[in-house]
């Protein structure tokens, strides 16, 4: 019996291979890290400043976890339930063996802000005020020690008392709080608009109102201009020193083991020449970059923030800022007028020539909408002649797909069902047979992966899906095996937060590292 159904094709696509010291190769981050060492890791060990910046209990915390770093680092004993051999955790050997640099915990720039301050602005009344004297605190006693200091500092690390993550977010409600009285009324979200009255009203102080009151993103807006920064809560660095009326830390954190790989590895990404890995299958001459929309916030006009986010194959990520404008066409469209486009991506291009000498042979345009006509045509006018521009469309799914296979385990991870020659879904979460686990907590859905357009030729649907997984595994702001998404999307909400606050604009191209 034949039946009508189109049979559809299933395939599985490898773990991409990373490349540490020596050319040598792994699938796991922590595997190449111990045996072989950062892929461009230096002959001798190299000091880093670091500087740190909190509350006194919070400085102690972080120079407590520096001296940590520097010692190996256990993995706990299995748990209630749990395998005897865990392969996603590892122990970690310490900083100088793994990745080659070290500090001085007692030698950091450490800047000190008393708790009372920090509650003090916390509980004014109006929200934005109180993130924006928050944030203050933090940034102006940075800013003071850079001008009577001579020495640089090659990362901050600000440490956070759990008050500014449950207080300085948006649509923190602060229940319970006795708010006091600050310059601006407990309602007001946006500038007062008194033109005429200008003269005789102060206003001044009225452009915290055209940011987001949000803590993180202020922090990593301002300090485009001044370093990169690593925000880590205190809860995080003592979850002993919380302790509920049980007993139990306030807060689940993971294992002491795991928060020592990322925050070395985010120490040495964010102090290095050269990402700790990249990808060993490099295909040469070819760019990836992810487009970044997000609404301005309080825009009279409702204009939007442009951005793309470019990597390389070796690992490399650099944001470049376009124009604001009229972008956003729909509830989730956003798409370029002509200049604009031709504008964003010609800048892309310049560095990408400036650093290799010629332009790429393909640039992949990953976006989550589709691509305008105007648009398209404005990227294909900016690409030089040997230069294939190709959009792809990745679009997470809610449950509406399901693959199923025998045994304990979900779809292992890297399947992709091919729909046709420019569509397919791709799982890039699921079981991992290199750990012997799936970490998650239900079936895995696949991304729904779409070919839109290309300058010329299309490629090969395969090998934009190979793309993609490989995408996935260089995120260094951790240590994991992998992420759900490529790097291109992970962080384009991060990156269009960040670009959108008022203290981030005039910054056209910056490092990756500075955003995260």
């Amino acid at each position: 019996m034949k039946l009508p159904e189109k049979s559809l094709t299933v395939e599985h696509f490898d773990e991409p291979q990373l490349e540490f010291a020596g050319a040598q190769t792994s699938p796991h981050p922590k595997d190449g890290l111990f045996l072989y060492g950062p892929h461009a890791k230096a002959r001798k060990p190299r000091e880093i400043n670091v500087g740190v910046v909190g509350t006194p209990d919070g400085i102690v915390h972080f120079r407590d976890w520096g001296f940590r770093l520097h010692r190996q680092v256990s993995v706990p004993p299995p748990g209630k339930g749990e395998k005897a051999d865990r392969l996603h955790l590892a122990n970690f050997p310490g900083l100088e063996e793994t990745f080659g640099i070290s500090f001085d915990p007692d030698g950091c720039s450490a800047l000190s802000i008393p708790l009372s301050d920090i509650e003090h602005a916390t509980r004014l009344q109006n929200l934005n005020e109180a993130v924006d004297k928050v944030a203050r605190l933090y940034i102006e006693r940075v800013k003071k020690h850079l001008k009577n200091e001579e020495r640089s500092v090659d990362v901050w690390i600000l440490v956070l008392p759990e008050i500014i993550y449950d207080r300085c977010r948006p649509g923190s409600k602060r229940s319970g709080l006795v708010l006091e009285k600050g310059d601006f009324s407990r309602k007001q979200k946006a500038r007062a608009t008194l033109p005429l009255l200008a003269s005789v009203v102060d206003l001044q102080g009225e452009e915290i109102f055209d940011d987001v009151p949000d803590f993180h993103r202020r922090i990593k807006a301002e300090f485009l201009k001044i370093a990169p920064t690593q925000l880590l809560r205190e809860t995080t660095l003592a979850p002993e020193k919380f302790l509920n009326m049980a007993g139990y830390p306030v807060r689940k954190t993971q294992d002491a083991a795991t928060v020592a790989w990322n925050i070395a590895t985010g120490l040495y990404y964010k102090t290095q020449p050269k990402p700790p890995w990249r990808l060993a299958q490099i295909r040469p001459g070819v760019c990836y970059i992810g487009m970044v929309y997000k609404n301005l916030p309080s825009d009279p006009d409702g204009h939007a923030c442009c951005a793309a986010q470019m990597f390389l194959s070796e690992g490399d990520g650099v944001v470049f800022r376009g124009a604001n404008g009229p972008w956003k066409t729909g509830d989730y469209e956003y798409h370029l007028k002509r200049d604009a486009a031709k504008n964003l991506l010609s800048l892309v291009l310049r560095s990408y020539t400036e650093a290799h000498q010629s332009p790429p042979r393909e640039l992949f345009i990953h976006g989550q909408t589709y691509f305008s006509d105007e648009e398209w045509g404005a990227f294909v006018e900016a690409a030089p002649a040997e230069t294939n521009i190709v959009g792809v469309r990745i679009r997470t799914t809610g449950g509406e797909t399901k693959l199923f296979r025998d045994g304990d385990y979900p779809v292992i991870r890297g399947t992709a069902l091919l729909l046709d020659e420019k569509t397919a879904y791709l799982w890039t979460t699921g079981y991992v047979p290199e750990l012997d686990t799936y970490i998650g907590p239900e079936t895995p859905n696949p991304l729904h992966i779409t070919v839109m357009r290309a300058k010329e030729k299309k490629p090969d649907i395969r090998t934009v899906l190979a793309d993609i997984m490989g995408l996935t595994k260089i995120n260094y702001n951790s240590c994991n095996f992998n992420d759900g998404l490529p790097v291109t999307v992970r962080f384009a909400k991060m990156v269009g937060d960040v670009l959108t606050m008022g203290s981030a604009k005039g910054e056209e191209k910056q490092p990756f590292k500075f955003y995260v």
